[in-house]
């Protein structure tokens, strides 16, 4: 069975986050969402709802759930489970690094 290794892609600095919101990022083929909470921890999940492709970064965060804009989904952030019946989200690591620059895992072949 083949292993997965997270490759790590660097993107703009954690500032560009205010606290309490989100951004969206293309990282590969993928949009990613990263919250940055309120206590300054970060979160990744996939950027679109399931739904109806709302876009999750632009949703009401705190620091457990992301709710959509488009139809109020929920979701975990730790889990990408829905709490309200749709398919989860994809969850991925993601750090500040030394000096201030979000990084973000993807899973590798």
């Amino acid at each position: 069975m083949a292993r997965l290794i997270a490759v790590e892609h660097r993107l703009g600095s954690v500032d560009e986050i205010p606290l309490g919101e989100g951004r969206a990022y293309a990282v590969g083929d993928d949009m990613i969402a990263i919250f940055r909470l309120r206590d300054g921890s970060l979160r990744a999940v996939s950027a679109v709802c399931p739904h109806a492709g709302g876009p999750l970064a632009d949703g009401l965060v705190d620091m457990t759930v992301v709710v959509c804009p488009l139809h109020q989904n929920t979701f975990e952030l730790a889990t990408g489970c829905s709490t309200t019946g749709q398919s989860p989200l994809t969850v991925y690591p993601v750090r500040a690094d030394a000096d201030g620059s979000l990084v973000v895992g993807l899973p590798s072949a």
